[in-house]
This record gives C-alpha cells, structure tokens and sequence, in this order.
C-alpha cells in the first residue's frame, strides 16, 4: 500500500497484465474501473495495465475487446498499450497475470525487493474451474465474450481483497 502524496491517503495499486496489453488487461483495467465507479464509493485505487511483451506499446485496446465491453455498458477506449517496467514491481502491491505464461514471465521480470505481489487474476474467483484467462487475440467474438465473463466472476473477490487492503 502506498501514500498518496496529494491526499495523504492510503492507496493500493492494481496492475493487470497479459502478453501485449491489448484485449485482456486493459478489458481488466476497464471493467474493474467500471464498477469501481458504479459503486460510487471514493476508493483510493490506482488501475493501469501492461503487457509483458512490447507489441503493441501506444495502440488502443482491440476493436473487438472495445465492443464486447461496450456492449456491457463499458468504456475503456482512453487505454493505450505499455509494457511491464521493473518499477511497476515497486509501485503495485498487486500484479495480477492474466495467464500461467504471463505470471511465469512477471517472475522472472521482477526485481528482488519488490514489494508487489504476482498473482492470477482468476485467484479471486475461486469457484471457477479455470485459472487463466485465454487470449482471444486469434480466434472470435465468442473469445472476447468470455473474457469479459472471466474477468467479471473474478471481479467482486478482487473488489473484496481491495476494500479489506483499505480497510
């Protein structure tokens, strides 16, 4: 948890991550962001993503994870796609991986001492029987669908972990 240095405030970071920062982080970052401001709630929560690999550094969000979002009543169109840096392992207390693949890689990327913890976005959904989230980069609009279904059934045990860190 960090300081906020304008308020004062406690404030705990959030970092979703997955392998070009295009469809499944950002989608992440927007839906969480999302309901984060449905609640109305002044959470001191600071959202971004990135990707492990630089593919795509400064593009927006896929056109196709913009309209499945948008179909939900999401907008996260003002992303752009960044790449992890080793400061990032200092300044999130959660970097939470996508996939298996994209954990293996924050693990291997993370500095020692870093005080962020890695973990998998769907380790806050413990009732499902998938741990990763799949890359729907290559296939259809069905994959983007379910990408928005994971990340939302992992949404409120992450908002719960959230409000206990602030707590």
């Amino acid at each position: 948890m960090t300081r906020n240095h304008a308020t004062g405030a406690h404030q705990v970071g959030v970092l979703f991550v997955c392998m070009g920062n295009i469809c499944r982080s950002p989608t992440a970052q927007g839906l969480v962001r999302h309901r984060l401001r449905e609640r109305g709630t002044d959470w001191a929560v600071r959202l971004d993503s990135a990707g492990t690999h630089g593919y795509h550094v400064g593009a927006p969000p896929d056109e196709r994870s913009l309209a499945a979002a948008a179909r939900r009543g999401i907008d996260f169109r003002d992303l752009r796609a960044r790449q992890v840096l080793a400061e990032d392992f200092h300044q999130f207390d959660l970097v939470l991986a996508m996939d298996s693949q994209n954990l293996s890689a924050l693990a291997r990327l993370r500095p020692a001492q870093a005080k962020g913890e890695l973990r998998l976005l769907l380790d806050f959904a413990p009732g499902l029987d998938v741990r990763d989230v799949p890359d729907p980069y290559y296939g259809g609009e069905t994959g983007f669908e379910q990408v928005l279904d994971l990340i939302e059934a992992a949404t409120e045990g992450l908002l719960a972990e959230l409000q206990h860190r602030l707590s």
